[in-house]
């Protein structure tokens, strides 16, 4: 008897085992098929992704090419700028600062700058939670302010920016492959293989790469060196807990971001995140630390985070981390990532929210595509009405996002000179007034209202809310304020 019930319980463990591998595989080969999709759609050149769960590797993919004129494919030796993901490295830099006691976050920005550039109240806090534009410690702004940075980690070490995380990152946990980009003599000095940029404009087209860093962006790096710099945040190698948590919380309950990456709630989970974007370049960095999982992304042109508006602090609006989502975190195999006018159907989701959440991340992403297929913006617009129709308390759910797709899709059918586009004017005006009514100074929403108001000839509130954002007090000037300064000087 008790041989026989060894042997059941081997059989269990076994037949266990079989079924999590077997789940396990279904889960890859749906992830790669997506993303497949995703390489396709937005004509990707070349991609890397790697999964990381509880400290081992899950998944890695590489897809495509470093370079559309050779036959080499792309592997582990192919190096990507990483942009504003740079942001995380000098996040975790000042908080190592913080914890030796060199600095203190409450401290005045001003005070390790040249000279003072910006108000006593800011403090660095502020600049590093994206928190000092607008109302102080209030208002989530995405902001170069960030590079200023740079010196404070300068000043409070006695060191340069470069040094510093060499020695208290690149060099400890062995990144060989991780290093700030200078120029492109450093490049061929070091013979390094960085995948070819490419951006997309009447087709896919040679790029360029932007050279130079500070605490903002500059990092080249692969996805073993990221897969160890993950596992060294999860392990508080680099930061201990107390300060990991806190780099890791949102500044405020209502905003986006913590102190170098992005915080978010949704549907009861918890999600930090970063993302970057040249014009030639993006990635994305994903981490749920209630399930120990973390993605990361990599690609040679900016359509893995342009499209998405990541800007805007909402990761749910990027069709790559909904996939991840979808077939990792909440299970929800029998979703389709794209919805075709045949598939479209709110009867069998078993998560309602998230189906609306994607149908609306594929709406933003047909808008932005339809700039080089007009076809799509009826895509976009049919996947709208769809989601209106289906959730018509739209102001419940308006977010900046949703009025940008609203707002592009006139936008795309003006400059294509397709005819006026009305469809949603009603909801632009409704979700811009209701968004001003919590930000009156956000420029975006600002810019939104203004070019509405100007393409149907009402100069009077065209001029309103392009003088509100020239005259929005503690803003850094940004691509908004050139353009209301162009409109308010051709139209005085």
């Amino acid at each position: 008897m008790k041989l026989a019930f060894k042997f059941i319980i081997l059989f269990l463990l076994v037949s266990g085992c079989s079924e999590k591998k077997e789940s396990q595989n279904k889960q890859s080969e749906k992830f790669t098929s997506e993303l497949l999709e995703l390489k396709e759609y937005f004509q990707i050149p070349g991609m890397a992704i790697s999964i990381e769960k509880d400290g081992k590797n899950i998944y890695r993919k590489y897809l495509g090419k470093p370079d559309l004129e050779k036959s080499a494919t792309l592997d582990s030796t192919t190096l990507f700028p990483i942009a504003s993901i740079t942001k995380v490295f000098s996040g975790v830099l000042i908080m190592k600062l913080v914890e030796q006691e060199k600095l203190s976050l409450e401290e005045p920005i001003n005070k390790y700058l040249p000279k003072p550039i910006l108000g006593d109240s800011i403090l660095i806090k502020h600049v590093l939670s994206h928190t000092s534009q607008g109302n102080v410690g209030k208002d989530f702004y995405y902001s170069s302010r960030f590079g200023l940075l740079t010196n404070v980690i300068e000043q409070a070490s006695g060191k340069s920016f470069s040094y510093v995380l060499n020695q208290e990152i690149l060099i400890p946990l062995e990144l060989k492959n991780t290093f700030l980009l200078k120029d492109s003599a450093q490049v061929n000095g070091e013979k390094r293989i960085i995948a070819k940029p490419y951006i997309l404009d009447n087709g896919i087209e040679n790029g360029f790469i932007d050279f130079g860093y500070s605490t903002s962006a500059g990092i080249v790096s692969n996805l073993e060196d990221l897969a160890t710099f993950n596992k060294a945040l999860d392990n508080n190698t680099l930061i201990s807990e107390k300060y990991k948590n806190l780099m890791f919380s949102s500044y405020n309950p209502d905003l986006p971001y913590g102190y170098g990456i992005f915080n978010q709630q949704f549907e009861n989970l918890n999600i930090v995140w970063a993302y970057g974007q040249y014009d030639c370049y993006s990635s994305l960095l994903l981490r749920i630390p209630s399930e120990n999982i973390s993605l990361t992304l990599l690609a040679n042109n900016n359509l893995l985070s342009d499209p998405a508006r990541l800007i805007y602090g909402d990761i749910t609006s990027s069709l790559f981390a909904m996939s991840f989502l979808k077939n990792y975190i909440y299970k929800l195999d029998e979703m389709p990532l794209f919805e075709t006018q045949d598939s479209i159907s709110n009867n069998y989701v078993s998560n309602k929210e998230f189906y609306r959440k994607k149908i609306l991340a594929q709406a933003l992403s047909e808008s932005y595509m339809a700039r080089f297929e007009s076809e799509k913006l009826q895509s976009s617009t049919e996947l709208l009405n769809f989601v209106f129709s289906e959730y018509p308390n739209y102001l419940e759910y308006a977010d900046l996002n949703l009025l940008h797709n609203l707002s592009f899709l006139k936008d795309v059918a003006f400059y294509m000179e397709l005819g006026e586009f009305n469809n949603f004017d009603i909801h632009i005006v409704n979700i811009g007034e209701k968004l001003l009514k919590k930000e009156p100074k956000n420029p975006y929403v600002n810019l939104y209202m203004a070019t509405y108001y100007a393409r149907k000839g009402n100069k009077e509130k065209a001029k309103f809310y392009f003088e509100s954002i020239i005259n929005a007090k503690n803003f850094s000037r940004n691509w908004y304020t050139s353009e209301a300064e162009d409109w308010l000087n051709q139209n005085n």
